[in-house]
């Protein structure tokens, strides 16, 4: 059985996604679900789903190793990064396969402050044609991590962020789930 453990910090839509297509699957398991942000709807949402949390703070993700020895205890296979803002550090990027996924064709709308809304408005302010997901690996930088798959979305012109988000959020839906299960078991389900 290959675990997973979900990072994120906010509402957690993607996390509940991700925790209801492997629920009663054999070969993979969402074993745990972390945050740095104590008020996290993500937090709530996994444990209504009767999944383990776990809340950290800057000094315990930056200055210590107790996340590290907590995910290497729980014999974690796939660290996945749903909605989590801060950048991974080295120590874990080395130690755990990390993916996540990024609202927007990366490389283009990525980086240090790139994230939810903020990514939607970019799109519609430089009249973008279409827009997607990005699934990528980590690494000690944002979103330059090797690409693992990417999906596009049509736009209009007459979008607005909102509109965009509610697209690339189908896609999210749709492709983060599978393509984690594709990562940890190869094609073969």
């Amino acid at each position: 059985m290959k675990k997973i453990a979900i990072f994120a910090s906010g509402s957690g839509t993607n996390v509940q996604n991700i925790i209801e297509y492997f629920q009663g699957k054999r070969h993979v398991t969402v074993d745990s679900v972390w945050s740095n942000n104590d008020n996290a709807y993500a937090l709530i949402r996994a444990e209504k789903l009767g999944i383990e949390t776990f809340t950290f703070s800057r000094d315990d993700f930056y200055g210590s190793v107790e996340v590290l020895e907590e995910l290497s205890e729980r014999k974690i296979d796939l660290i996945v990064l749903a909605g989590f803002l801060w950048l991974v550090p080295k120590y874990l990027t080395e130690e755990f396969p990390i993916i996540n996924i990024h609202p927007a064709l990366l490389p283009k709308y990525g980086g240090k402050g790139m994230y939810g809304k903020k990514v939607h408005e970019a799109v519609v302010l430089n009249k973008e044609k279409v827009s997607g997901i990005t699934i990528h690996y980590v690494n000690e930088h944002y979103d330059e991590g090797n690409i693992v798959f990417q999906t596009t979305c049509e736009l209009e012109a007459s979008d607005t962020a909102e509109d965009v988000a509610q697209k690339v959020q189908s896609l999210e839906y749709e492709h983060f789930p599978r393509i984690i299960e594709e990562i940890l078991l190869g094609d073969n389900e």
